[in-house]
């Protein structure tokens, strides 16, 4: 069965939390682009609109509860290291309720609240795109 991403260039989504001047990043433990901080963010599915999708991952992968979104930007990443092309829809919040947790531990290894000024290294492209677009 054809992998999107892999075999053909996949659709994702992605969500740029804020708060307080700061972004939400996550440390992804799997490819594309493993060991980097990205936002959250991942697939959307078959007759799932981008928007719903990046609401539903950022609550699985951060534990918050999004409420209104707005979209951001459009980023596309073709990782050569992973072999891997995604087309991605980026929407933004400061509209949410929690405290963000490890959810995940599967997928991803660290998360937090960085500074717009301070980010950790290394960035995805995912990420990179999003904080250039909120610049």
């Amino acid at each position: 069965m054809a992998a999107p991403g892999i075999d053909f260039p996949g659709l994702g989504c992605g969500l740029a939390i804020l708060r307080d001047g700061k972004i939400l990043l996550c440390r992804r433990m799997k490819a594309p682009e493993a060991g980097h901080w990205s936002i959250v963010g991942g697939k959307v599915d078959h007759m799932e609109r981008s928007e719903d999708a990046a609401r539903r991952e950022a609550e699985e992968e951060s534990g918050l509860s999004i409420h209104s979104t707005r979209f951001l930007c459009l980023s596309e990443q073709m990782i050569e290291a992973d072999r891997q092309h995604w087309i991605s829809l980026i929407y933004v919040t400061e509209d949410f309720s929690g405290e963000p947790q490890l959810t995940e531990p599967d997928k991803l290894c660290d998360i937090g609240w960085f500074d717009l000024a301070a980010l950790p290294q290394p960035l995805s492209r995912f990420a990179a795109d999003a904080v250039r677009a909120l610049g």
